[in-house]
């Protein structure tokens, strides 16, 4: 045993010698005895070299967006009119449609816009615009979410186009949303982030007090959202926005969007249900895509 040892340490000691192998190196060196007849008398051994491999780096928010963007503009067929959502996911749409436009691969598609920042997004890429007075009915509509359920409803309206966005999907023949895993809640509301309601400025604080009050037992904070000078928010449609904030998932939300939309003053809210035709989901396990 002590000549096997003596013996390993100078294989170790001529290979570092002639191939410059530093004990810190990544490479890993394995010695084992060989099964030789002569091995009693002239020790050898069979090395072996494993390269440590490297991890791949976790893909972005943004690259995951990027990638259900991506298979959701494989629904899209030349001469459809497309509802265009808002915020950064649909962005990602928006832009791999100009592109798709520009290269000749899709033509004579027109778009719904569902903001102003849409819109102005999909000029920049010549895509051709219409509205719903000229289009009343939509081919198909794509965007983002900011949650979805088990039965694919969803809570939109975190970038502040909820009341366009709804009139524009509800338009749809066919309604994909694209997201990224994060997205996914067991109930709406159950990500703790906002959920919001439109409403008209005239007495703002009388409904963001009714609608407190309705989902107290979900431990609702209402809170009315600001700009960033810290001035009340308003939408393309020059109306506030009260957020409502869930300690607890609502518990019924067909029976919450009732109650929310027969409050006056109220003009929409975020919850969309029902109108979801498959939601594409991007992890870092690749694409699953979930329809109804």
């Amino acid at each position: 045993m002590a000549a096997t040892a003596t013996a390993a340490a100078a294989a170790i000691s001529f290979l570092s010698s002639r191939h410059n192998v530093a004990p810190s190196s990544a490479t890993c060196l394995f010695l084992r005895p060989s099964n030789s007849t002569n091995s009693r008398n002239f020790p050898s051994f069979s090395i072996k070299s494993f390269s440590a491999p490297t991890p791949s780096p976790p893909l972005t928010q943004d690259e995951l967006k990027k990638i259900a963007a991506d298979k959701a503009v494989e629904y899209v067929k030349s001469g459809m009119v497309l509802g265009l959502g808002t915020g950064s996911t649909a962005a990602f749409v928006v832009a791999k449609l100009g592109a798709l436009l520009a290269s000749g691969e899709l033509t004579n598609i027109v778009g719904v816009p569902t903001s102003k920042r849409t819109e102005e997004q999909a000029a920049s890429l010549n895509i051709p615009l219409a509205t719903l007075d000229t289009h009343p009915r939509l081919d198909l509509a794509i965007d983002g979410a900011d949650e979805v359920d088990p039965n694919l409803d969803l809570v939109k309206g975190r970038g502040g186009a909820l009341l366009r966005e709804k009139m524009v999907e509800a338009a749809s023949d066919k309604f994909v949303v694209v997201v990224d895993d994060s997205k996914l809640v067991t109930g709406l509301g159950g990500s703790g982030l906002a959920m919001p309601v439109e409403v008209v400025q005239f007495c703002w604080k009388y409904n963001l007090i009714r609608l407190q009050e309705l989902f107290k037992d979900e431990g609702c904070e209402a809170k009315l959202r600001l700009d960033g000078d810290g001035k009340p928010y308003v939408t393309d449609n020059s109306n506030y926005i009260v957020d409502l904030y869930f300690k607890n998932p609502i518990k019924d939300s067909a029976a919450a969007g009732k109650e929310i939309s027969s409050f006056e003053g109220v003009v929409e809210h975020g919850l969309f249900l029902d109108m979801t035709t498959a939601v594409i989901i991007a992890g870092k396990n690749g694409v699953d895509v979930k329809s109804k």
